[in-house]
């Protein structure tokens, strides 16, 4: 296989585990959060935060190394419009997820501490005022980050004629 077919597998690879990851976070945090059931939000909440450990946080990294590498080896500026479109909404994606981050390491604490008061008092289960406006933001700041990489995969698809 050539070096620019393994950077382009790389590339969409890891693209999936970027956005299928986010996508699946989201769902899994967004409907645990509204279950009421302050157990499962504090997993949910560490296994969230895992995945972006684990998943997220390399393909952030490895899409513009691939991405950019591919585009010198095929010629492309980066001015050419369809790719100057993508790099913008990557890094709109990029400016969401930030404080994303910072969001989900401090609401797994607050879940795992209101958990394990739960476990100890009645009554002690009850998530801070805190949590629930992070949780607010998280899924505020998610929606425009899945909707630009959607439209960086549709980019990158398609590599349409932009005029601007």
């Amino acid at each position: 296989m050539s070096l620019y077919l393994t950077l382009k597998w790389l590339h969409i690879i890891s693209s999936v585990l970027l956005v299928g990851t986010g996508l699946g976070s989201a769902f899994y945090m967004f409907f645990t959060n509204r279950s009421g059931n302050v157990q499962a939000q504090a997993v949910v909440t560490r296994l969230v935060v895992r995945a972006d450990w684990w998943f997220t946080t390399p393909t952030v990294f490895i899409q513009p190394a691939t991405g950019l590498a591919m585009a010198a080896m095929a010629g492309l500026p980066w001015s050419t419009p369809w790719l100057a479109v993508s790099i913008a909404l990557y890094l709109v994606a990029g400016a969401c997820w930030l404080p994303v981050v910072w969001l989900q390491l401090r609401m797994r604490d607050m879940a795992k501490e209101t958990a394990e008061a739960a476990q100890s008092a009645p009554g002690g289960g009850v998530l801070p005022p805190l949590y629930w406006r992070y949780a607010r933001w998280w899924e505020a700041l998610g929606y425009p980050a899945f909707v630009a990489m959607a439209v960086v995969f549709y980019l990158m698809v398609n590599k349409p004629a932009l005029n601007f």
